[in-house]
Parts: structure tokens; C-alpha cells; sequence
């Protein structure tokens, strides 16, 4: 059997990963009172973002202990079962050092490591077509390979609310994220190379989604054959005009939506939203 791991990050909660059968290792996020979260386990995505709200000083997120991915390699192992981990990019968290430190402690030869050199929305539609390749019949090596391509075709677009929240938690430069935080713009970010990357800004909400559809049209345009994935942090009512401009442009009807995490939320911050996507130029043996 081929088992599929992955982190927190991806934004899987609990019922869709028993649904895809997928197992996900929570993150951790650390209050400023001191309290540890386990990522999608402990506090809902929707009363974390109150208290992130009132905080004082921005919580810190962490990566989870390499003992946690080791039990699961060796329960793994023990049941003659090879393991895909599918991890966010090792530009943005030490997840995927962990877990290949986890693999070598346990001293184990099943698992094959994809780095998805992506976060949240981008890294989950990784897994959901790892999960469509694995049901299809397909090989653990072929997965890996697949999924090493397909990567090269995989985009998130987001708009943020206030670019602080990245700026304090490290994850953008302090001169960038003061570029694009004058007053009334709405900031468009990307990854590029792994990172979070400034991908333009417009001016009011409005614009905001106007940037980004033009901004998703840049990066090659979604491709009809696979899942496209909106998020958002507070309010599902934010990724509506994504829904509409799907529906009415390219007939999508099935548009995914989930609720962004905690600890990527940690850093987008309240009001952020966006879509994952593969691009136009995308072919795969299914």
C-alpha cells in the first residue's frame, strides 16, 4: 500500500484528510501567553484568527518534532508500506529537513520525498493529485516523478490585507512589505522560487480581485482538466468573485474552497484570500 503524508500547512483538516486518506503532521503555533496549537487539531481556523486579532505580538510558528514523522515511518515500515511525504518548500519551514532527518533516525528505505516548493492552497492541490495518481494504480516512483513535474506548473496567487503579518513572521523582506503597504493598496503575493514573493497590488478590494484574475491569466490561466482551490482566512465571502469570474469565463462550476490555517494564516494575516491552480500547459498521463 502507499501511504501519503503531508503537513499542516496544506490547510487539509482532519475530515478531508480521513476522506482522502491522507495522513497530515500538525505544525505547531505558539501564543504569545505561551500556549502551543498543533495546526488543524487543536483551536478551529475560525477562532484562531479572533485571537490573532487582539495579540500584541505576532504568535510564532514551528515546525513539528522529528519524532512524529519517525513513528510514522517506522508503523509504515512495519506494515510493508511505502510512504510519499509531500512537505511545504524547504525555503519557507524546516518541515522537509525534518522529516528526512525523521527517515534516516528511523533508519527506513520506503519513503520517497517530494518537496513541494509551495505552501497552503498550492501545496494541498499537490496532494490531492498524489492522491488521484495512487487510486489510479499508479507506482509510488511514478507519483513522485509526476508530481516533480507537475510541480513546475503549479501557481498560488493571493491578495493580503496588511503585509505586517508576513513582514513580522519573517517570511518577506521589511523593505518589500513597506512597498507595498502604502494606504488603500491591497498587495497581490506569489511563490516564486519557493518564496513568498510580491506578484504586484492594486488599490481597494475591488482592484484587488482585478489584479489577481489578470495576475492568474499571467501565470499561464487555469487549466480545465484540474481542480483549481480558493481560500480564505475569515470569511468564505471573499473568495465569491473568484467563484463568479470561474463560472462565468471558463465554466468551472466545482471550484474547491477551504478555510487557510492557522499557521499560514499566522503570517497572511485576517482578510487574505486567493487560488491555487496547475497552469494551461499542463499534460499528464492519468
Amino acid at each position: 500500500m502507499i501511504r501519503i503524508l503531508t503537513d499542516s500547512a496544506s490547510d487539509i483538516l482532519p475530515a478531508e484528510a480521513e476522506q482522502l486518506s491522507v495522513t497530515v503532521i500538525p505544525l505547531n503555533v505558539t501564543l504569545e501567553d505561551g500556549t502551543v496549537l498543533r495546526d488543524g487539531v487543536d483551536m478551529t481556523p475560525s477562532a484562531y484568527y479572533e485571537i490573532l486579532a487582539g495579540c500584541r505580538k505576532l504568535p510564532t510558528t514551528s515546525q513539528p518534532s522529528p519524532e512524529l514523522f519517525e513513528n510514522f515511518f517506522l508503523e509504515a515500515a512495519a506494515a510493508g508500506d511505502e510512504v510519499i511525504g509531500i512537505f511545504l518548500s524547504h525555503a519557507l519551514s524546516g518541515t522537509y529537513q525534518c522529516a528526512k532527518l525523521a527517515a534516516d533516525m528511523a533508519n527506513v528505505d520506503n519513503v520517497l520525498f517530494v518537496d513541494s516548493g509551495h505552501v497552503c492552497l498550492s501545496e494541498a492541490l499537490l496532494v490531492r493529485l498524489a492522491v488521484q495518481l495512487r487510486d489510479s494504480g499508479k507506482t509510488a516512483g511514478q507519483i513522485a516523478a509526476i508530481l516533480e513535474h507537475a510541480k513546475e506548473h503549479l501557481h498560488l496567487v493571493a491578495a493580503i490585507d496588511d503585509l505586517k503579518y508576513l513582514r513580522k513572521g519573517g517570511r518577506l523582506p521589511a523593505a518589500v512589505a513597506v512597498a507595498g503597504g502604502m494606504l488603500g493598496i491591497k498587495p497581490l503575493i506569489t511563490i516564486q522560487d519557493g518564496k513568498v514573493a510580491m506578484a504586484g497590488k492594486a488599490r481597494g478590494l475591488p482592484g484587488a480581485y482585478v489584479a489577481l484574475f489578470k495576475k492568474v491569466e499571467e501565470m499561464g490561466g487555469i487549466n480545465p482538466a484540474f481542480p483549481a482551490l480558493a481560500g480564505y482566512t475569515v470569511s468564505p465571502r471573499e473568495v465569491t468573485p473568484i467563484q463568479t469570474y470561474l463560472r462565468d469565463n471558463l465554466q468551472q462550476e466545482d471550484l474547491l474552497v477551504r478555510q487557510i490555517g492557522c499557521v499560514i494564516g499566522t503570517h497572511a494575516g485576517p482578510g487574505a484570500f486567493g487560488i491555487a491552480f496547475f497552469d494551461k500547459t499542463l499534460t499528464l498521463d492519468l
